[in-house]
């Protein structure tokens, strides 16, 4: 094998690699998918969002149906509007609920559609009545702590002849 054809070989081997790199840097930050299939819009407002981006994913059962395109803040409710984008494929009825969930412990956040029963369906530009805001990490540990340090502060409170021994 000349030097030439072993260079080549090298060259190719290094775009391929570069390739992959750029394959998983998209698929790593949820853009990995090209297709842009025929969608509609549909809106769900939320007490808190969490850590919920632009881009994430929206899913059903565990299957990706759509993206998050953008959030906004409701200058009157002061809810964060969340605008999503689904398959056409796929149509939710009206009584449809929108949760912000977390993928495993502490990864990503994404919207969650659980489909009603219904029978008229949801259109393009609808919103989602039915929502459940982000559970943040912080404030579930803040809740934890105040009951825990509320309980040692009852129990030191007790009176200390409370329920005492038998006396003859």
């Amino acid at each position: 094998m000349g030097k030439k054809s072993i260079e080549t070989l090298v060259g190719l081997f290094v775009l391929l690699g570069m390739l992959g790199l750029v394959f998983l840097s998209l698929k790593a930050a949820n853009l990995a998918s090209f297709s842009s299939g025929d969608t509609y819009t549909l809106q769900a407002d939320f007490d808190n969002i969490g850590g919920l981006k632009a881009r994430a994913p929206v899913r059903s059962a565990g299957v990706t149906v759509g993206r998050v395109t953008s959030i906004a803040l409701d200058a009157k409710t002061y809810q964060g509007v969340v605008t999503m984008e689904i398959d056409r494929k796929l149509q939710f009825p009206r009584d449809t609920a929108a949760k912000i969930l977390t993928a495993g412990l502490l990864g990503d956040q994404y919207v969650g559609l659980e489909p009603g029963a219904d029978e008229k369906l949801l259109a393009a530009g609808d919103t989602i009545k039915q929502t459940q805001s982000a559970i943040v990490l912080e404030n579930l540990i803040g809740q934890f702590i105040n009951s825990r340090a509320a309980d040692a502060g009852s129990v030191s409170a007790a009176p200390s002849g409370v329920g005492g021994g038998n006396k003859k």
